[in-house]
């Protein structure tokens, strides 16, 4: 694994200094993003103790397959969801900076290469032909309502699984729309922020709101990204930010994010790219219809691990 990153990384080297960097000038050192994936079930930024977060419940719907079911008020119900929110900063050297692109319309999915700055003080590539990372991650238009935007896909993988890791239930959801959303709650700790007018703060006023393309089906090209000291988060109460618990039995789990699960994309590091909550969870005694959804209780976070319970 470390010689296929060192082998990358190598190419990305040589490709800033082919495309960035006079011949004359000596080669400057890509600066690389670190995901690092924030407390499950916390809204992004935060940084007090994450037993305290309630940004998660437990939702009975209707049917186990409709994405976009309101929370029943009361039974039967068909399945029972444990949604979350949640969140992944950038803490790394450089911004993490997406450009997304296809050749015609025709096309369902874009291409997707990683643009990295050369240097503290270095240029950054401004789209898709200068960017100097291929990878195998692509994006994808969502059309429903109210997405109607540009997802990456396969950034996000959410688990259940035992204290063994046996994986009970995955994820539906498929694909994000990454942008600076909010300020990383340590961001004063960073030895290197965007600052205005550098290219890094270029980077930073783009991302800023990122819409990835909102309603705008036919582009042939958009950007995703979080800047250096931000964070990208997704609500427990937006579509398919959720695990099915339906059939799950009562006992004690790890409920996982891991942000970059694939590792498609280049990073500082990637021991931080996972975190977890050891989770509760106890049925009703009574038989029947799913007429009361289960106890849930998060026991013990564990940032920046894949295991908890």
């Amino acid at each position: 694994m470390w010689r296929k990153y060192g082998a990358l990384l190598g190419v990305v080297v040589a490709a800033a200094v082919a495309v960035l960097v006079p011949r004359a000038a000596a080669a400057a050192s890509p600066m690389l993003p670190d995901l690092r994936q924030a407390p499950v079930g916390c809204p992004g930024g935060f940084g007090g103790d994450p037993l305290t977060c309630s940004d998660w419940d437990v939702c009975l719907v209707s049917g186990p397959a409709a994405p976009r079911d309101e929370c029943l008020r009361s039974g039967p119900a068909k399945s029972a969801r444990l949604r979350f929110t949640s969140s992944a900063d950038n803490v790394g050297d450089g911004p993490l900076l997406l450009f997304g692109r296809r050749d015609s319309t025709d096309e369902p999915t874009m291409r997707v290469r990683q643009a990295f700055q050369s240097g503290v003080d270095g240029p950054i590539p401004d789209g898709f032909a200068t960017a100097q990372g291929p990878t195998t991650a692509f994006a994808h238009y969502d059309a429903e309502v109210p997405h109607e935007h540009w997802r990456l896909m396969g950034f996000e993988l959410f688990q259940l699984r035992t204290a063994e890791g046996a994986s009970l239930s995955v994820d539906r959801k498929n694909g994000y729309c990454l942008g600076d959303r909010y300020p990383a709650h340590d961001v004063g700790r960073l030895t290197y922020t965007p600052a205005h007018g550098t290219p890094a703060g270029r980077v930073a006023d783009l991302l800023g709101g990122n819409a990835c393309g909102h309603g705008d089906r036919d582009r042939l090209d958009v950007v995703e990204g979080i800047s250096v000291g931000s964070g990208d988060d997704h609500r427990h109460d937006v579509d398919l930010q959720w695990l099915d618990i339906t059939h799950v039995p009562s006992g004690v789990y790890d409920l996982v994010h891991t942000v970059n699960p694939d590792r498609s994309l280049l990073e500082k590091d990637y021991a931080n790219n996972s975190s977890s909550v050891s989770v509760s969870v106890l049925w009703p005694d009574e038989p029947g219809p799913l007429t009361t959804p289960p106890r849930v209780e998060f026991l013990r976070s564990c940032p920046g691990q894949a295991r908890c319970s």
